[in-house]
């Protein structure tokens, strides 16, 4: 269940840094939740698909990693990526 081309590129042009960027900790992060919240609402009607739920904890657990180095390296920029995605944090 990969994301839609549009859906991508609207991310990306949302959260980059620069130009040519589509692999900063802040585009990776806003790409993360885009999925986490599509593999989500997958699995509130397909309950029993466990195999979808374990990707989705893998993608939680590879999110909270950046959101670690991006509040290590870049304070604010952690700050404002965690206010606009409406992360609890």
């Amino acid at each position: 269940m990969p994301l839609a081309l549009e859906e991508k590129q609207q991310v990306i042009s949302e959260f980059k840094t620069n130009d040519k960027d589509t692999g900063s900790p802040e585009v990776q992060v806003a790409m993360l939740t885009a999925r986490i919240k599509q593999v989500a609402g997958h699995l509130e009607s397909n309950k029993h698909d466990h195999h979808s739920r374990r990707g989705l904890l893998a993608m939680v657990s590879r999110r909270n990693r950046l959101l670690r180095y991006l509040q290590r390296r870049d304070r604010e920029s952690y700050l404002k990526l965690i206010k606009s995605l409406g992360l609890r944090k």
